[in-house]
C-alpha cells in the first residue's frame, strides 16, 4: 500500500504543481489555448484554484514524508477530488462533455490516494 500511495501521490503533486502554478503564474492570454473556460472565470478565481492544486500537491507529500499529522494527505487528496468534481461541472456546463477525461481519470486518482493514503491513518 505504501508503493502504491507514493506512485499515485507523486503523479499526482507533479500534474498539480504544473497545472497549479501555470495558473498562478499566467495571465488569461497565456492561459487561454491551454484551457479554454479562463475566458468566462474572473481571474481571482482561476488564481485560487492554481493556489489550491498546488496546496492539494504538497497536502499529498510532505504530511506523510514528515510524520507531522500524515491524515492531512487524505483531506488533501479528497480536496483534489472536489477540485476535479469542480472542473467537470465546468465543462459539462460549456457543453464540452467530450473533453472530462482527464477531469475523471484525476478524479479516480484523487480518490484512489484518498483510500491508499489510509495507511497512515
Amino acid at each position: 500500500m505504501h508503493v502504491a500511495y507514493w506512485i499515485v501521490a507523486g503523479l499526482l503533486a507533479l500534474l498539480y504543481v504544473y497545472s497549479g502554478g501555470k495558473k498562478l503564474l499566467q495571465n488569461q492570454e497565456q492561459l487561454r489555448p491551454m484551457m479554454a473556460w479562463v475566458d468566462r472565470a474572473p481571474m481571482p478565481l482561476v488564481k485560487a484554484i492554481g493556489a489550491l492544486e498546488v496546496l492539494g500537491a504538497l497536502g499529498l507529500l510532505l504530511p506523510p514524508l514528515t510524520g507531522i499529522a500524515p491524515g492531512l494527505a487524505i483531506a488533501a487528496a479528497v480536496g483534489l477530488v472536489l477540485v476535479q468534481i469542480g472542473g467537470t461541472a465546468v465543462h459539462l456546463a460549456r457543453g464540452e462533455a467530450r473533453v472530462i477525461g482527464l477531469n475523471l481519470a484525476l478524479l479516480v486518482a484523487a480518490g484512489a490516494a484518498a483510500w491508499l493514503g489510509t495507511v497512515w491513518v
